[in-house]
């Protein structure tokens, strides 16, 4: 649809946050929510384990992790589970590292430039698609996002990684975690973070392991130093502690309650099922405006693998992608800044490595009608902004 550069929508969304990390807060959210923090204490002392323990079991529960998994609370957000689980895992067999987008890449450069692992390979596409998963092979360790947050790429199912595989399958679940159904029988370690699908408070994050990562843990030893950040056992065995509400440093308690009151909510209106339903339901109002938008479109090529929490849209227009790269990213940028301007939705910029476009995060906390009041602002701003530039 075109709309003229005149025509300002009447309707705004009662949310204007669209970020992609840290995420729009649940619905009816305030700071009353965060009353009952253990501040001023101990993590360590009983109530503060506590805490962090209901947080684990809570978690658990509505993720529906195996009952022989084990999760714990870690340091440094999603970005620290993930670091855990390579400088602690890697090197015992071969690797295969999937990348499509920035945070996949990332992982590729730490495990070849920090590790520095030998046997090494890399299945890489360009944004917008997924490298050949059918080339995977399951004799070697796995390393993947299961959801790209900075392409709007996401692996439609984990039917790719082999039922017997001898390696671990190690997924980087930040943005797919509360919002996508993982099929745990495929997977090894999982990571994510509080401030992505259920917008909690940031700083930490959670590490999931299967029986066979802590057997990999408790009888393989890396060549390579540990720091004690990353430290996952103890004498040669797992370091229980971490999953039973002991940290390795010391967590923000306003962002453990922050995260209680998060996973609270997501009980109240129905567990995962409905979070993946709102998510979903949010997707499809994106892919219909797309279906009659005359100059946007998903970046993700394929209908069976885009994300419905980090959407992702490219510009499509042939007056917008005959203009210089350099060009192209002013127009996206100044798009973005004019709903920021009108308070209609913030920081949906694409990520900075990724091409020129819009990223608008679509998670469960978004509520279906803020989204369906920003679709005509996005195409008045797309107007305002051609027209300044024509």
């Amino acid at each position: 649809m075109t709309v003229s550069a005149a025509n300002k929508p009447a309707t705004r969304p009662a949310n204007p946050n669209f970020s992609s990390g840290p995420c729009a807060k649940r619905p009816g959210w305030s700071l009353s929510a965060l009353e009952d923090a253990f501040t001023g204490r101990s993590h360590r002392a009983k109530a503060g384990k506590a805490k962090l323990q209901e947080v684990i079991d809570r978690s658990k529960s509505i993720l529906g992790l195996p009952e022989d998994w084990r999760l714990g609370v870690v340091p440094a957000s999603d970005t620290g589970a993930v670091e855990m689980g390579l400088w602690s895992l890697l090197g015992a067999r071969g690797v295969d590292l999937l990348a499509w987008e920035s945070f996949g890449s990332g992982w590729v450069t730490d495990v070849v430039k920090q590790l520095k692992l030998d046997d090494v390979r890399r299945l890489e596409a360009d944004y917008g698609q997924l490298p050949d998963l059918s080339s995977v092979d399951g004799d070697r360790d796995i390393v993947f996002t299961w959801n790209g947050t900075t392409s709007g790429v996401c692996v439609p199912d984990a039917g790719w990684i082999p039922a017997d595989r001898k390696g671990l399958a190690i997924c980087d679940a930040t943005s797919a975690a509360f919002a996508m159904e993982l099929d745990y029988s495929k997977l090894d370690v999982v990571t994510w973070s509080w401030q992505k699908v259920l917008g909690g408070e940031g700083g930490h994050g959670m590490l999931a392991l299967s029986p066979r990562a802590v057997e990999r843990l408790e009888n393989y030893t890396p060549t390579w130093p540990l720091p004690k950040i990353f430290r996952l056992t103890k004498g040669g065995k797992l370091n229980e502690g971490i999953f039973r509400g002991a940290t390795i440093n010391t967590p923000s308690m306003l962002c453990v309650e922050d995260a209680l009151d998060a996973l609270k909510w997501a009980e109240s209106i129905g567990g995962l099922e409905t979070l993946v339903a709102r998510s979903r339901d949010n997707l499809q109002v994106v892919a219909d405006w797309v279906a009659q938008s005359e100059w946007a479109d998903f970046l993700a090529e394929e209908a069976g693998s885009r994300s419905s929490t980090s959407i992702c849209l490219k510009i499509v227009d042939p007056w917008f992608t005959a203009l210089p790269e350099d060009k192209q990213a002013s127009v996206a940028d100044g798009i973005a800044a004019k709903l920021e301007e009108e308070g209609v939705a913030h920081d949906i910029n694409a990520y900075r490595d990724a091409p020129a476009g819009l990223r608008i995060w679509g998670g469960a906390t978004v509520e279906q009608s803020d989204m369906k009041a920003l679709m005509p602002w996005l195409d008045w701003a797309y107007a305002e902004v051609k027209a300044a530039n024509a």
